[in-house]
């Protein structure tokens, strides 16, 4: 049970605010489905397409991506669970970490889409019967990555450090039950080196401010209740100028709205409590158009081709707006 990217395209923008707001669940459940087992009216096998295996390093992260997704539309089940818990399982390599696919390296992003798929379904029983070493052996493997001296992590044994991958492991090792393993103390203070002066954070310290990372950061310091250190006026200030005249929003000055940052944007405002410094509406109005309403899924911007990555966090943006019909999102 893996899914790829699907084919499909959004709807045109209209250049108006929609009279009525619909979310295509029906479709949106479908086009997830499909996305491992048929390709249109063919049926065709997903992993005979050239697409599926371009896009294998993101595997066990698009797995994760629908059936968050799925969940989000109240459809948990609609993934069969006992394939989800052996794909998941055999992604898992001998060191405790997870690769993105079979025979893959174990890489911090694809071991918290693992850890988090098996909460999901809850399937923690089953790593600890069938999986190499357990939850503490992934805790171990995640921990490992903590640099000891500025207390940021690695993405995997070769070195990279992003706040990213801080993120993901006090992300992970939250839902593992074991943050005591890492030094909090010590990624917290990286998390506050790398605030900029418009209150918004980068990649690392001094790098440019960019949503993704404020949520990353945010996030971060939500896991280990560290929300005082933010300043949330400013920070807010930032975030809510990612909204552009057409409702969505982007990741940083001088670029395209993207629905991805429905969720990027939205759930770091919903953290700090200024989720209402945006125009609600018009970002509804803007997910809702990235819509493919023929054969489901969400794109970047209305009219181009969707895809499970731009259809969660749009599903995700809409649940933290309170969108009707969709269960709630923990912006952490």
């Amino acid at each position: 049970m893996s899914l790829a990217s699907g084919p499909g395209r959004a709807a045109a923008a209209t250049g108006t605010l929609r009279e009525t707001l619909d979310l295509h669940v029906t479709k949106h459940v479908k086009y997830i489905q499909d996305l491992d087992t048929a390709s249109g009216n063919n049926y065709t096998p997903r992993r005979e397409e050239l697409e599926y295996w371009l896009t294998e390093h993101l595997r066990l992260n698009g797995l994760y991506w629908g059936l968050t997704s799925l969940h989000l539309l109240g459809h948990p089940d609609a993934l069969p669970r006992h394939e989800t818990i052996n794909y998941v399982l055999s992604c898992q390599t001998e060191n405790g970490g997870f690769g993105a696919a079979p025979g893959h390296d174990a890489h911090m992003l694809s071991t918290v889409s693992a850890v988090q798929i098996l909460a999901m379904v809850d399937a923690f029983a089953d790593l600890e019967a069938r999986g190499k070493g357990g939850c503490s052996k992934v805790a171990t493997f995640i921990a490992g990555l903590q640099d000891k001296a500025s207390g940021t992590f690695a993405g995997d044994e070769w070195g990279e450090t992003d706040t990213r991958f801080l993120y993901a492991a006090l992300n992970a090792l939250s839902l593992l039950g074991s943050l005591s393993l890492v030094n909090l103390d010590k990624a917290i203070a990286h998390v506050q080196a790398c605030a900029n002066f418009d209150g918004a954070y980068g990649v690392r310290p001094g790098a440019e401010s960019h949503s993704g990372q404020v949520f990353a950061c945010v996030g971060a310091l939500t896991v280990c209740n560290r929300l005082d250190l933010v300043d949330r006026d400013r920070l807010g200030a930032w975030l809510s100028e990612r909204q552009l005249p057409k409702g969505g929003l982007n990741g940083r000055p001088e670029k395209l709205e993207d629905v991805c940052y429905s969720w990027w944007v939205l759930s770091s405002l919903a953290m700090i409590g200024r989720l209402h410094w945006i125009d609600e509406t018009k970002l509804q109005s803007f997910i809702l158009d990235c819509q493919d309403p023929s054969s489901g899924g969400l794109a970047d911007r209305p009219g181009d081709m969707v895809d499970v990555f731009h259809t969660v966090f749009g599903i995700a943006g809409l649940s933290l707006l309170s969108f009707p019909g969709l269960e709630p999102v923990d912006p952490a």
